[in-house]
């Protein structure tokens, strides 16, 4: 039996509304609204019943906005846009981006009851990349949904500008964990064709450990490039089968033991020069 709505807390909330997207109770965007926006932002102490605060189809020049969250009462500091559970597009994002424009808000949210976008409209990129959280009801922990609702819906952070902050900072730490990634392969290409002293050692100092015999700095250097053929492959063409002698004269320039000029054939073969 569900409990009092008053008497429960976010946790218990979050738990209902997972089970009830999993029993399939929200069949259209107004049982969104209702069942699942309306009460978490009532958890999260929004006065859900003074709509110059919590204003329901809130009207944009010529548009619409599900949500307008207000502080002072009727002027918009965040917009919540709703879609039908598994109904959120692209467009759903332009939509949504085209409404915080025309009411300059920091923080957009776009939600079809299961999946929280938030954004902050103002920041640099595209949409995706001004995108700070996805929350995902029923894919998170309910501590972690509770968390994530509080630190950026919450009444109190909201009025304060709490989660804004809140929000500014975690899109600069995902700003930067993207440029990190972006920029990885640049540094990893860059030290490989600078052919980096420290670089190619530890690569060839690792592979002695592994198989008993140390390539030579030129080896380890052309290795990145696709220079090296996978066994059984032509070493001129790289696909296929190699024939019996091109693969006993192809050589790697290795050095078991650390001595210098020692090669090892594909066929296995050591030879001294």
């Amino acid at each position: 039996m569900t409990k009092i709505a008053s008497a429960m807390n976010l946790d218990e909330h979050i738990q209902e509304i997972r089970a009830a997207i999993q029993a399939g109770q929200f069949s259209n965007e107004a049982a969104v609204s209702q069942g699942i926006v309306l009460r978490l932002l009532g958890a999260l102490s929004w006065p859900c019943w003074d709509t110059q605060v919590v204003a329901p189809q809130y009207s944009l020049e010529n548009l619409r906005v599900d949500f307008a969250l207000c502080h002072p009462p009727e002027r918009p500091i965040a917009l919540i846009e709703v879609k039908q559970l598994g109904k959120q597009t692209d467009d759903s994002e332009r939509q949504l981006f085209q409404y915080a424009f025309h009411a300059g808000v920091p923080l957009a949210i776009l939600t079809d009851g299961q999946e929280w976008h938030f954004f902050l409209p103002a920041e640099q990129g595209d949409y995706g990349e001004r995108r700070v959280y996805k929350l995902d009801l029923l894919e998170r922990e309910v501590d972690e949904c509770a968390s994530r609702l509080l630190r950026y819906l919450n009444y109190d952070a909201i009025v304060s500008g709490a989660a804004i902050e809140a929000a500014r900072e975690d899109y600069k730490n995902v700003a930067r964990s993207r440029l990190i990634e972006t920029t990885l392969p640049k540094a990893w290409r860059k030290l490989i064709e600078e052919k980096d002293e420290i670089l190619i050692e530890l690569v060839a100092d690792r592979t002695a450990s592994l198989c008993g015999y140390k390539p030579d700095g030129d080896s380890v250097a052309r290795f990145p490039h696709g220079k090296h053929c996978p066994e059984g492959a032509d070493p001129d063409t790289g696909s296929g089968s190699a024939t019996e002698d091109t693969r006993s004269q192809t050589a790697l320039r290795v050095v078991p033991g650390g001595r210098a000029g020692v090669y090892q054939n594909l066929s296995g073969n050591v030879e001294e020069p």
